[in-house]
């Protein structure tokens, strides 16, 4: 049963986390895709399921999101990811990328952007979880024949799991959003 969270935000990372356990449960999820800009909500969920039988895929912000060539993740959650069996994931962003350049340039807005825009419209967090899962498809990481579950949020922590069939970016179209675990409905 989905849960439904008044708003977005940080605050329900436990909830999701719970309803990604429950989910799993089930035995017919074999992968879990998760939003991770520093590490910490990936370590955190990694370790909630430990001792499963998951694939488990942290995608974090590409290297320079926030200016510079750094990247954002915390060193000592990437060690518990790692440690915990989990793979990381850093690349460019599937519904942004590009385009946000290409928009921020020359202005406009770029037929990528208003896929964005639109799964914005069940919540920032339903947008990322598409996008992390076309990330971690065209990278190898996630099958495009099964279901899989992807974790998302606003800004920091998780307020959205879904389970999904992904696709590749230039199949993004035969993606399909099979169950919602938990979003915000406000």
């Amino acid at each position: 049963m989905a849960r439904w969270f008044e708003s977005n935000g940080e605050q329900w990372t436990d909830d999701v986390v719970q309803s990604v356990k429950e989910r799993v449960d089930r035995g017919d999820i074999a992968h879990v895709v998760v939003a991770t800009t520093t590490g910490k909500t990936g370590a955190l969920l990694i370790e909630a399921l430990g001792g499963t039988y998951l694939d488990v895929v942290c995608v974090t912000h590409h290297a320079g999101f926030k200016g510079g060539d750094e990247i954002e993740v915390d060193p000592k959650h990437a060690k518990a990811i790692a440690a915990g069996g989990g793979t990381m994931l850093t690349g460019s962003h599937a519904l942004s990328g590009v385009g946000r350049s290409i928009s921020g340039t020359f202005g406009g807005t770029t037929a990528v952007e208003v896929i964005a825009h639109t799964l914005r419209m069940f919540g920032q967090g339903t947008k990322v979880c598409v996008e992390i899962a076309v990330m971690a498809a065209d990278a190898g990481l996630i099958p495009t024949d099964r279901d899989v579950i992807c974790v998302g949020g606003t800004g920091r922590g998780a307020d959205t799991a879904v389970v999904l069939k992904a696709a590749h970016a230039n199949r993004i179209f035969e993606m399909k959003l099979r169950e919602t675990l938990c979003r915000p409905i406000g």
